[in-house]
């Protein structure tokens, strides 16, 4: 089994949000010159809008609670090297 990195993304933290920290991650990343950080969404908000949100705030993917296993296995083979 190979190791990656992959983050899931709590969308409502308290003091910084989901969205903030992914755009930070982003930047830091950018201005490091790393690798593209695979984050994906992982919120019980399942709202007309979010994922795209998600989606515009730099985030990979979206995995809305509750999820199946089968969601989250198809969640990490779309990541998996």
């Amino acid at each position: 089994r190979a190791n990656f990195d992959l983050v899931f993304m709590d969308c409502q933290m308290p003091e910084l949000d989901g969205f903030e920290a992914t755009e930070q991650i982003r930047r830091t990343c950018r201005e490091a010159n790393r690798p593209h950080l695979p984050i994906v969404a992982l919120t019980a908000n399942a709202l007309e809008g979010d994922r795209e949100r998600c989606l515009i705030a730099g985030m990979d993917g979206y995995l809305a609670k509750p999820f199946s296993k089968d969601d989250l296995r198809r969640v990490l083979e779309q990541f998996a090297p």
